[in-house]
This record gives C-alpha cells, structure tokens and sequence, in this order.
C-alpha cells in the first residue's frame, strides 16, 4: 500500500503524536520536563493541517506550567535566542512555524538566552 503524506499528517478529529523537548532551561517553564510524549489535534482551530504555530499556542495553553510564557514566546512566537529543531534540522530548513506536524515527529527547543 503507498501511502501519501498528507496522511502522515493525519485525519480531521484525529491526533498526531510527537516528541517535544527543551533544553537551554526551558524545561522549568515545563514542569522541569526535558522530554514529553504529547498527541497534539491534527488540525487548528481553523481547521487548517497542525504546524509548528500551532504547537507552541498548544503548548503555552495545555502544557506549560509555569507564569513565565514571555521567556518562551513573544508576540504570539518563539522568542528569539530560542533555536528549534525538527527532527535534528535546523527549521529554518524546514519552513520555520509553517512546517506541518507529522507523526513520530522530534521537536526540540534550545534557550540561548542566558543571564549574566
């Protein structure tokens, strides 16, 4: 059977479930998880294919614990000095919040801001 990859993306009401990580200290903003198994919807709330946007807004919503959401995100993005990678790339490479959710998929969020 071949498979497409729209439906690597998954169906409407369906959930696609990937790996989140933070290192850099984020992971305080997260109940000091460094790693989390997390099924996220596999559309927005638009109706439109889950993407890394959407992850960060779902993250801050049902995932972060902490008060402190500036040190993660500004202005509705990730905060610069915060690198991410999607499946080890730089997402740059890979569309930046644009890049459709797939299952399996490794995202990774590096803080590079440090106080001094």
């Amino acid at each position: 059977m071949i498979e497409s990859a729209t439906e690597d993306v998954a169906c409407k009401d369906s959930q696609i479930a990937i790996t989140v990580e933070f290192t850099g200290g984020l992971e305080m903003l997260f109940s000091d998880q460094r790693r989390i198994h997390i099924s996220v919807p596999s559309k927005d709330e638009e109706g439109a294919v889950a993407n890394v946007a959407f992850l960060v807004k779902y993250l801050c919503q049902n995932v972060m614990k902490g008060q402190r959401k500036d040190l993660f995100v500004l202005d509705g993005a990730v905060r610069p000095g915060i690198l991410v990678l999607i499946n080890d790339a730089d997402w740059e490479l890979e569309g930046e919040e644009r890049y459709q959710l797939r299952k399996g998929d490794n995202i990774l969020f590096v803080s590079t801001l440090h106080g001094g």
